[in-house]
């Protein structure tokens, strides 16, 4: 993924500040999510036809979880650190949609791997991270080049 947009980083290096971060919070928020589903379903407490349901909670929390990081992280990392605006602004942006994404999937891999037969405990957490990781990044990059532009910057 770095690779792809190693344009975009060589243009704007602030951009590469967050990557940790980001990697980081959507593991995270992907991790307690599969955690959470793996625990409720081994002790019985939902099922396979609670999957809709646990799945768009969990993904609600994420979102807000997201807003709310987006709306600290964004303004204090321009205001205190001295990031650009638009790199700012890109972080504040991506935060809602990175933890909705890390929710989804934390939450929907163990119901996928039970519909599919396969033990959760083992898959669901390496997978969520592989996908995580990759889909938080892509959605970082492009969103950056979308606000980029937003902002009149060529790159």
């Amino acid at each position: 993924i770095m690779n792809g947009f190693e344009h975009t980083l060589s243009k704007e290096i602030e951009l590469a500040y967050f990557v940790p971060l980001m990697a980081g919070h959507g593991g995270n928020t992907g991790g307690q999510a599969v955690g959470t589903v793996l625990s409720a379903l081994s002790a019985g407490v939902i099922s396979r036809s609670d999957a809709l349901r646990v799945i768009g909670k969990e993904a609600m929390s994420g979102l807000v979880m997201g807003i709310i990081l987006g709306a600290l992280v964004g303004p204090i990392s321009h205001y205190v650190m001295g990031i650009s605006m638009h790199v700012s602004t890109v972080v504040s942006v991506t935060f809602p949609l990175l933890s909705t994404i890390a929710s989804f999937l934390g939450s929907s891999l163990p119901f996928v791997c039970v519909i599919l037969g396969l033990d959760p405990a083992v898959i669901a957490a390496p997978a969520m991270t592989s996908f995580v990781d990759v889909s938080g990044l892509m959605c970082y990059f492009l969103i950056a080049n979308q606000i980029f532009k937003l902002f009149g910057l060529e790159l």
